[in-house]
């Protein structure tokens, strides 16, 4: 059963930036695609950049350039770097498998605000 247990959220103002972590068990992370994942309230959960176990990486257009999505298998981690945060980019955000979900974590919540 696998457990993925994400952090480093909080409150920014607007042109800082965050750091969330991925914590999960090195069969799962190391092997699959992983990806972030965010929902904002009223909208529909999006994937936001995913990475490869050959460390190819993709980015949806809207943080493309400002977020940067990592690994470290050592760690059993996969990271999400956000700079240049924007209002829009507050929302809950994930990480999972890129693929059939059978479950989510309870996320980490980002709020840029002033």
């Amino acid at each position: 059963q696998v457990q993925l247990v994400e952090s480093g959220g909080g409150l920014v103002q607007p042109g800082g930036s965050l750091r969330l972590s991925c914590a999960g068990p090195r069969s799962i992370l190391s092997i699959n695609v992983m990806g972030w994942y965010r929902q904002a309230p009223g909208k529909q959960r999006e994937l936001v950049a995913y990475i490869t176990s050959g460390r190819s990486t993709y980015y949806v257009d809207s943080v493309k350039g400002r977020f940067t999505i990592a690994r470290d298998n050592a760690k059993n981690t996969v990271y999400l770097q956000m700079n240049s945060l924007k209002p829009e980019d507050t929302a809950v955000y994930y990480c999972n498998v890129v693929g059939p979900i059978v479950s989510w974590g309870q996320g980490t919540q980002v709020t840029v605000s002033s």
